[in-house]
């Protein structure tokens, strides 16, 4: 008898899902689920879009054998399951229990229902089902519109929130996101690019320039705040993490002159990961 786990990604935008097999550590392909939903809607609009998806992706199941594991942005109680987020994004669910409220349309007891922070979810998949499966002390970082830290203590994953930190004249973000290639390559040329995606279709001189620079800065941030960790492996996701080979060998230099011997895997699983992680993450915390 096959432990029934649903892993479950809620972004700003969408709310994407599937069965996991606990046993191959992997997504059940034909189950995924991804739909819209207003996070700026009312709080039933939010629920409603959320019980249907789920609904769908719980079809057949045993609702008394379900496991729920959601990974959820931030501010959040994710012990209680409650939504601390108060501007912007599901205004309208700040303070709402999340976990009794989905119990209740679910039919299913709210210790079925587990959350977890969505840049410790993105490592607990990596850890799990993902590039680094026999690590026990790992840091994880995902570049893209935002930067995500999270560290693996060989227990469990938190979210580090180094975001914000001090980073030269200003916070790591600023340095490390998608939006410091279109400000660099703006300041340089004039020019609007979107992100690392447009910047490929450069000239190679313009790409060597700015990939250079970013390496600099990520070296940097590795010095300044990875190893602080101790950790055996750096792991990397997001959309800038496709464009590594283009900054890879400077990096390397950095560390190497820094003699920080630290070994760096891509993630091949990306989007799926918080969806795997949250259903590892509720697998460990249902066998406790």
């Amino acid at each position: 008898m096959m432990q029934n786990i649903v892993g479950i990604d809620i972004g700003g935008s969408h709310i994407t899902m599937a069965q996991v097999d606990p046993e191959k550590r992997k997504i059940i392909s034909s189950t995924y689920v991804r739909e819209h939903v207003d996070s700026f809607g009312a709080r039933e609009t939010i629920f409603s879009a959320w019980i249907s998806a789920i609904e769908k992706v719980a079809i057949g199941l045993v609702k008394k054998d379900l496991l729920i594991g959601i990974a959820m942005p931030g501010p959040f109680d994710y012990e209680n399951g409650i939504s601390l987020m108060q501007q912007g994004k599901f205004i309208d669910i700040y303070q709402v229990n999340i976990k009794e409220e989905l119990a209740k349309r679910l039919s299913v007891s709210p210790d079925q229902i587990h959350f977890v922070n969505d840049a410790g979810a993105f490592l607990e998949g990596e850890v799990f089902g993902g590039c680094v499966k026999d690590y026990k002390r790992v840091f994880g970082v995902t570049l893209g519109t935002g930067l995500g830290t999270a560290f693996y203590n060989g227990k469990e994953a938190t979210d580090e929130d180094l975001w914000d930190s001090p980073f030269k004249d200003s916070i790591c973000e600023d340095y490390l996101a998608t939006r410091w290639f279109v400000n660099h390559y703006k300041a340089l040329t004039g020019e609007e690019i979107s992100g690392t995606k447009d910047l490929l279709d450069k000239s190679e001189e313009m790409q060597a320039q700015i990939f250079a620079d970013y390496a600099d800065s990520f070296a940097e941030f590795i010095v300044k705040y990875v190893m602080k960790y101790n950790p055996e492996v750096l792991v990397i996701g997001g959309n800038i993490a496709k464009v590594y080979p283009y900054f890879k060998n400077r990096l390397n230099q950095h560390l190497e002159e820094h003699k920080i011997n630290l070994p760096i895997k891509i993630s091949a699983i990306f989007e799926d990961a918080a969806i795997l992680g949250a259903a590892g993450y509720t697998l460990k915390k249902s066998k406790r």
